[in-house]
């Protein structure tokens, strides 16, 4: 770790290997909490720190338990890591109920950006209740989606119940694909995903920001017409 902290580079907090050689899995489990839940997490990188996740399983696991088995330690993973998504969205639902108007006239900081709310409570009212579902596989919208769903009041239940349905599907998704697409291309083409980590991050960063970009596009197009 000392080693670490002296060659840190402010470049490397969007690197999820930066968080998983820093702090392992008790890390892990504190950015999903953070991302899921604190406006302050926006910036974090949830999707490819899942994915990567998946990748290194049983050494993230082995912090807590051996398990000789990759099915069992992504499983292992698959449940901590949904129960602190679960409890982070709890969180900021919680501080957007308490908060309520005062974040809409918050002046903008490092760590807030008021653009970032109101695009998620623009997509929190055109899917509803979906959206809390929705916005666990798209990057700022998952930050903020629990807390505008506080703000208008979403009843309690329904928050429940969508929150840990997309959780539950967004961990499962990213996991399993980290692990498993990462063994098949191996096994294919020899191609180690572990030393190439830059083209992981690249990859679901425009994958899951992709329809955010198009729905923008389509509706300036709409707009300029």
């Amino acid at each position: 770790m000392h080693l670490l902290l002296l060659s840190f580079d402010w470049h490397q907090l969007v690197k999820p290997e930066f968080y998983i050689n820093l702090g392992g899995l008790w890390l892990l489990l504190f950015i999903v909490f953070a991302e899921t839940g604190l406006f302050f997490g926006f910036f974090l990188p949830g999707d490819s720190l899942l994915f990567v996740a998946g990748i290194y399983n049983n050494l993230l696991v082995s912090t807590i338990v051996t398990t000789h088995s990759d099915v069992l330690s992504l499983i292992i993973l698959w449940i901590l890591i949904s129960i602190m998504g679960i409890l982070g969205n709890l969180v900021g639902y919680w501080f957007g109920r308490k908060s309520g108007p005062f974040l809409y006239e918050r002046k903008d900081t490092w760590f807030f950006k008021k653009k970032y709310l109101h695009q998620a409570h623009e997509f929190y009212e055109e899917h509803g209740g979906a959206a809390i579902v929705y916005a666990r596989f798209l990057p700022i919208v998952r930050t903020f989606a629990p807390i505008v769903a506080g703000v208008v009041k979403m009843e309690r239940k329904h928050f429940f119940i969508y929150n840990v349905i997309g959780c539950v599907a967004w961990v499962f998704a990213m996991l399993f694909a980290g692990h498993y697409l990462n063994q098949f291309i191996w096994n294919q083409f020899h191609f180690d995903l572990k030393d190439h980590l830059e083209l992981i991050v690249i990859g679901i960063v425009v994958i899951t920001t992709a329809p955010v970009l198009i729905k923008l596009f389509s509706r300036k197009t709409k707009t300029v017409k």
